[in-house]
């Protein structure tokens, strides 16, 4: 017998804190301040074990995002499929997969902030949150709040979709 609500709460559950490990312990460095590099906005990363300074552009960005969101999305597979399987819930391999790319899909498009031209601050933009996605004062920082709801939204949808035909054991 499935219980649905259960089987996405325990699914949302997983995949939020697999979402907080692969955001913030498995990104490298690199990648956190590269993936939004751009050719007209390019990042200078400078090596904290050999202070050696490297700049990088619109290639080096892409290649970084992607980078963190495969080990994101690589977190997520396995936290959710460990806890699934210790909580006695089958997941549907397709909906499991429909469900990480959701995760991957839109974390990418989120994470490639390339000043000026992403989709977050676009977004921002157009609805009036613009101030908001600027803010860095105060102890807030907007762009982060609003990547963070980004993200929260859709993990939401893709552990709807993951429980698709879930069992519980």
């Amino acid at each position: 017998m499935t219980h649905r609500p259960a089987v996405f709460a325990a699914l949302l559950g997983l995949t939020r804190a697999a979402s907080a490990v692969g955001d913030f312990w498995i990104q490298s460095d690199f990648c956190a301040r590269v993936k939004g590099a751009s050719d007209d906005h390019p990042v200078t990363y400078v090596d904290p074990a050999t202070e050696e300074k490297t700049t990088h552009g619109t290639a080096d960005g892409r290649k970084a995002c992607l980078h963190h969101c495969l080990t994101y999305t690589a977190t997520q597979a396995i936290v959710a499929g460990a806890g699934a399987r210790a909580l006695g819930i089958r997941v549907h391999p397709a909906a499991a997969a429909a469900a990480l790319a959701i995760s991957f899909g839109t974390h990418y498009a989120a994470d490639r902030r390339v000043p000026g031209k992403g989709l977050l601050e676009t977004i921002a933009t157009k609805s009036g949150k613009s101030n908001f996605y600027k803010l860095a004062d105060f102890g807030m920082n907007g762009a982060f709040h609003l990547d963070s709801a980004w993200h929260h939204g859709w993990e939401t949808v893709a552990a709807l979709v993951a429980t698709t035909k879930a069992t519980t054991r």
